[in-house]
Formats: structure tokens, sequence, C-alpha cells
């Protein structure tokens, strides 16, 4: 039995293949990541411009024109059915302290974009420095403690909108 795969080119037009569809095409490898294709006797020159396995998206350029591709298989599909998508960024809206500490320093500012990995603050705690990054990109919507303050666990720390 044949996998399916449904791709969406550039977030408007759909197509629809089966491992024997892919299985007719002649394709051979010229460069990494270069391929000349052929299909139905016609050439393409194809290549991988970048990739992003996880989320199964691809740029990829066909005879120099570029396309945004999405791939998924009928797993994907009924994930997706099921309101629940694979890769999906993080959705965390709060930082709540893990325990009870002390603000040494805080490193952002309200209304301040950030991206995934940017120092957030730094707790104290048991003579410990914790530096909280941000776990997402995003913008900062309220920081509810100031430096020197000293905070319970569980307190709200910073907010996202």
């Amino acid at each position: 039995m044949d996998a399916n795969y449904k791709l969406l080119v550039n977030n408007s037009n759909t197509f629809e293949f089966t491992e024997s569809d892919l299985k007719k095409l002649d394709a051979i490898c010229v460069e990494d990541s270069k391929f000349h294709v052929l299909k139905d006797s016609k050439p393409y020159k194809v290549e991988i411009v970048s990739a992003d396995f996880i989320a199964k998206k691809y740029t990829i350029k066909v005879n120099n024109n570029t396309y945004e591709v999405a791939i998924s298989d009928a797993l994907d599909e009924l994930i997706k059915s099921m309101g629940i998508e694979r890769g999906r960024t993080k959705v965390v809206n709060a930082i709540k302290a893990p325990m009870p500490g002390l603000i040494l320093e805080i490193s952002v500012e309200v209304g301040q974009t950030v991206k995934e990995n940017d120092p957030l603050l730094i707790l104290e705690a048991m003579k410990m420095e914790n530096s909280f990054l941000s776990p997402r990109d995003g913008v900062i919507k309220s920081i509810a403690v100031e430096k020197g303050n000293a905070v319970d666990k569980g307190q709200l720390l910073v907010e996202f909108e």
C-alpha cells in the first residue's frame, strides 16, 4: 500500500502524491542539494535551498523559480484534524518563579520584542544565580517584579502578549 503525501506550495496550491508517483520521477543528484529531474520527458533543474525537517517545510528552486513547500502525510493530517500540530512553537505566556529568591537583574522592558533564548532576568536562589531565557519569540506584556524584589515560588515574573 502506497503512502500518500500532501504538498502545500506557497501556502496556496495543494498537490497529492503517492510513493509510486515519486518513484516515477527520474532524479539524479548533480551536487549537494542540486538535482536534475525528468518528469514526463521534461527536464527540471531542482535545488533544495533550505530544509526544516521537524516542521517538514522546504524552500526549493525549480528552474530558478523559488517555492515554499510543506509536506504532510496521513499521520500529520490526522493530528491536524484533532486540533494538534506537530512542531508548533512553544506557547508559554508567563514566566513564574520556580523557587523563592531575589531578583538581581531584569534585562527586558514592557513592550520589548524578544527572540527565543534572549535573557529576561536573573533570580538568585540558595546563593546561586539562575538566568531565565525567553522560551519563545514574543513581546513582553508585563513585568511583575523589580530589581531587588524577593519573590515566592510560583509568583509571576514576566508575562508575554
